[in-house]
This record gives C-alpha cells, structure tokens and sequence, in this order.
C-alpha cells in the first residue's frame, strides 16, 4: 500500500472519531492539523482540541491512536496534541459549521 493509500484511509478512519460533547468528527471539526505518513508507515499526526482543558482529551487521543493502528500497513501511529495555532471555529467544515448551526 502506498503512503498515499495509508493517508486517505487514515482520513476516512478520522472521520469515526468524535468529540462526546459535540456530534461532528475531529476532522471536519478541523482539529487535525497534520498527517504525515512516514517510509515506514508509522503515522504522525499533530492535532488539537477545542479547548486546551477538554477533558475528553486522553479518551479523544486514544480513540485516534487505537483507530489509526488498526489500518492496515500502517506500523504504528504517534499523536501529538498541539495548541498552536489555537483552534477556533473557523477551522470548520462548511459540512460541520452547518451541523453545529454556524451556517
């Protein structure tokens, strides 16, 4: 599987993980900042939350990891949660600023 493939479907898989306080995934949310799929096809991915005290945020980070790993071909998956730039709702989808009524 190319790095490619591996990025699309992990994509996809971050597309099942979800906020339990708000019903759109963290990628439409715009909360994953960057995917980055190394040689080795262990996945690297910079991400954040809306709030730096979430306190969903180890069930969040966790639900990434066990979700990206069980991809396969990927080797191994390393989520950094990142705060820079701050996330706020612009980052949003349309899809998901019409969910959540911003639209």
């Amino acid at each position: 599987m190319t790095r490619l493939e591996i990025e699309e479907k992990v994509v996809k898989m971050l597309k099942t993980v979800y906020d339990p306080e708000i019903p759109v995934d963290i990628y439409e949310l715009g909360l994953v900042y960057k995917i980055d799929v190394a040689d080795d096809m262990t996945v690297n991915i910079d991400m954040t939350l809306t709030a730096p005290n979430c306190p969903a945020a180890d069930f969040i980070v966790e639900d990434v990891r066990q979700k990206v790993e069980s991809i396969d071909g990927v080797k191994a998956a390393n989520i950094r949660l990142v705060f820079e730039p701050e996330w706020d709702k612009d980052m949003m989808s349309d899809e998901a600023k019409l969910e959540l009524g911003f639209l």
